[in-house]
């Protein structure tokens, strides 16, 4: 046995509360976390038509506090972060000095201009800490409070509807509010990665059991969560995005904001930008019935184009959905190698769906 595997998995201050609900398990980046309950399907379908519960508790939460808070994060993110006041929340990717990205993350902004929570992946949590502390400056505290947090995501239509039960006021979407549950701090944020309108709430890791119990909703797991977002168009850092990849390979180039100023990765971006991309992110859509997986071959005519970086059959569309990095201009005709077997494929717009996110 090497010493890597004698490593025992983390688990969430909500692993009882998922055996208990009969939740079955998977390794995620190091955490034992749910992939499902009942099904897969009948988890993405109560998100698309009502309301489903999902615990996110192994991402990481950053605050950044201090009279130079604003600036550092302007350096440190893409996207224009002078742009949220209190209580505003914006996406952005964080990038090394090549416009390589090290995450993609959001800023939520909770006293303009020196107080503010970034919420990290929990893959990249340690590093993106490390990377932080590297490009910090004088009139900057950071701390990692990603141990003493928990956090559950209230997706659907009537998530929202849910949250209120709970609480007596709720943001507006893209905002976040300070409040209090059972006589603790937390954090109600109008975000969500489904494509669905709801919340995601951020607690102390004492009180997140009773809150999830609270919320009396479907509960769901990481296979349903990643069929939603996949549906939904958002991509999945370590699959759909790396530090070899730029956000405007990815295709949002709208969370890079070259006038703001100088930051990280701004000189590299910029020489992309401006000498042309040669590859970019596409979405793909099945012709004829398959299930496009990760790493399963683009096939533009008789030759390979690129991988499949994220794959699978869409409850919603009742087809197989993909996206992965292909050459700019080519025009097909496309096919994904499923199991060996060259499946018609046709490019699409992002999102494959769109939800009641508002």
């Amino acid at each position: 046995m090497t010493e890597l595997s004698r490593v025992s998995p983390k688990h969430t201050p909500l692993y009882n509360w998922h055996k208990a609900h009969g939740a079955r398990f998977i390794d995620f980046g190091g955490w034992e976390m749910p992939v499902q309950y009942t099904s897969i399907v009948a988890e993405h379908e109560a998100v698309r038509k009502t309301a489903g519960l999902f615990d996110i508790s192994h991402m990481g939460e950053v605050f950044v506090e201090g009279p130079a808070s604003l600036d550092f994060l302007q350096n440190l993110c893409t996207n224009d972060i002078a742009t949220i006041e209190d209580g505003q929340a914006v996406y952005s990717h964080i990038c090394n000095p090549q416009g390589g990205i090290i995450d993609d993350i959001f800023v939520y902004c909770l006293k303009f201009p020196s107080r503010y929570l970034v919420v990290v992946n929990a893959s990249t949590s340690d590093k993106d800490f490390e990377w932080m502390k590297k490009n910090s400056r004088a009139g900057v505290e950071l701390r990692n409070e990603s141990d003493k947090w928990s956090m559950v995501a209230a997706q659907g239509p009537k998530a929202v509807q849910a949250a209120g039960n709970i609480f007596k006021s709720i943001p507006e979407r893209h905002r976040v509010l300070e409040t209090v549950f059972e006589g603790s701090p937390c954090f109600i944020c109008r975000t969500g990665y489904t494509g669905e309108d709801g919340v995601e709430v951020i607690a102390p890791n004492a009180v997140i059991e009773k809150l999830a119990d609270a919320f009396d909703l479907t509960p769901c797991g990481l296979g349903a969560r990643d069929t939603l977002r996949l549906e939904a168009g958002y991509l999945l850092y370590g699959n759909d995005m790396d530090e070899t990849l730029t956000p405007l390979e990815a295709g949002v180039p709208w969370a890079v904001k070259f006038d703001k100023g100088d930051f990280i990765g701004k000189d590299a971006l910029a020489a992309q930008k401006n000498g042309g991309l040669k590859r970019k992110l596409t979405a793909f859509k099945l012709l004829e019935r398959g299930v496009p997986r990760h790493g399963f071959k683009i096939l533009c005519g008789a030759n390979v184009a690129g991988l499949v970086t994220s794959g699978t059959f869409s409850p919603t569309l009742k087809t197989g959905i993909a996206m992965g990095y292909i050459p700019v201009g080519l025009s097909g005709p496309f096919a994904i190698e499923c199991n060996g077997r060259a499946v018609p494929a046709e490019t699409t717009r992002l999102p494959f769906y769109s939800g009641s996110k508002k």
